[in-house]
Formats: structure tokens, C-alpha cells, sequence
């Protein structure tokens, strides 16, 4: 029995089913929480190796594989909705934070104040994370789009790197200079934009396997 193809398949090409749904709603559910974290760890500067950096660039380089793969399954456009939907969510949680922080405590189980010194936010911290993400993300998005539009679906692996390459040191510019100028010396700010982009390119490279489990 021969089986045949159905009209406009091109044999040439793999048949496996595109990503389903269910697994782009799993990436967009890791990125927008991913992005949450970051945003939190973020209020806290902290040594890893002897590099100055902000906690949260230990969870926000994950966010650019994992948009990426949302951008390789479900297009461009979705790519784009999920940064403006992951900014739009930290501004949200950095309000309730702050409602919650100013609110009146149930005494009768203490006066809670470690809440409000961790989690109320600084807004200036907050405003220069979801400034860099949101450039620093859309910036991601042209290039990798680019990418595919010159090269084809082929080098998955290159153009993430070519992707993040052009984002991760403009995210952590704009970061640095809009969290800490007027707050941290300027060698301080320097060793952060340093630690922040060594990690972030070491992390993009451990989870660069990661784009091959998304299909188109």
C-alpha cells in the first residue's frame, strides 16, 4: 500500500507536527514567570565569583531562549505580545507589592514590616528593568526575525546567538545606567554591566539546546 502526501507537502521537509498550543502556553507560562522572578531578585545586588551583579540576572537570561522559542513556534507577532504582556504583569505586581506593603497588618500575628523592607518596590528599580526588557526584548525579536528572513529555518542555534548577541549588552546597559546612576559609582555601575553580560551570554549558552524543542 502506498501512502501519499497531502496536496502541498513537500516531501523534502520534516512531517512531524508543528508545537501544539498546550506547549507554547508551557514556554509563555516559564517566561512571563521567569520575568517575574528576575524583576524580584533584581531589588538585591549581590557577588558571584567576584563579580558585582543584581540577583536577578541569575533567572533573567532564561527569558530570551524561552521567548525565542515562543518567536520559532508561534511566530513574531506572539513574540511581541508576550514581552508587552510580561511588562505590563511586573507593572501589576509591582503595585500590588506596594498596596500590600502600605496596607495595615492583622497585628495579632505580628507587625509583618519584613514584607515591606523586601518586596515593596523601588520603583526606580522597577521602571529601568522593564525599560531594558522591553527594548532589549523587541530588539531581540527583529534580529531573530532577521535572521530567519536571510538565512531560513536552518542555524537555529546561531540565530539565537546572533539574537542575543545584539540584546544582552544593550538590557544590560540601559538597566545599569537607569537603576544605579546617581546611586553607585560609576566603576561599581561598570563591574555590574560587566558581570551582568558575562553571565547572561554563559547562560545563554547552557540553555542554547533548548531552542530545538519547539518545532514551527
Amino acid at each position: 500500500m502506498t501512502l501519499s502526501l497531502p496536496a502541498g507537502t513537500d516531501p523534502g521537509k520534516d512531517a512531524r507536527p508543528a508545537s501544539s498550543p498546550s506547549t507554547i502556553a508551557v514556554v509563555s507560562a516559564c517566561y512571563l514567570a521567569a520575568q517575574m522572578m528576575s524583576d524580584i531578585a533584581s531589588l538585591r545586588i549581590v557577588t558571584l565569583a567576584g563579580l558585582s551583579m543584581d540577583a536577578g540576572t541569575l533567572v533573567y537570561p532564561l527569558t530570551f531562549t524561552l521567548r525565542d522559542l515562543v518567536h520559532k513556534a508561534a511566530g513574531k507577532a506572539a513574540a511581541r505580545a508576550l514581552i508587552f504582556t510580561a511588562a505590563a504583569v511586573n507593572v501589576f505586581m509591582a503595585g500590588l507589592f506596594r498596596l500590600v506593603s502600605v496596607m495595615q497588618p492583622d497585628l495579632s500575628v505580628g507587625p509583618q514590616e519584613g514584607f515591606g523592607l523586601v518586596l515593596s518596590p523601588v520603583w526606580r528599580i522597577v521602571a529601568a528593568s522593564i525599560l531594558a526588557e522591553v527594548i532589549s526584548e523587541l530588539l531581540d525579536t527583529e534580529v531573530y526575525s532577521l535572521w530567519v528572513k536571510r538565512f531560513g529555518e536552518g542555524r537555529q542555534w546561531m540565530r539565537v546567538l546572533a539574537s542575543n548577541a545584539a540584546s544582552i549588552p544593550v538590557d544590560s546597559v540601559i538597566f545599569c545606567l537607569a537603576a544605579f546612576t546617581g546611586v553607585l559609582p560609576g566603576t561599581t555601575i561598570a563591574a555590574v554591566i560587566l558581570a551582568n553580560i558575562l553571565i547572561k551570554f554563559a547562560t545563554t549558552l547552557i540553555s542554547l539546546p533548548a531552542i530545538y524543542l519547539v518545532r514551527p
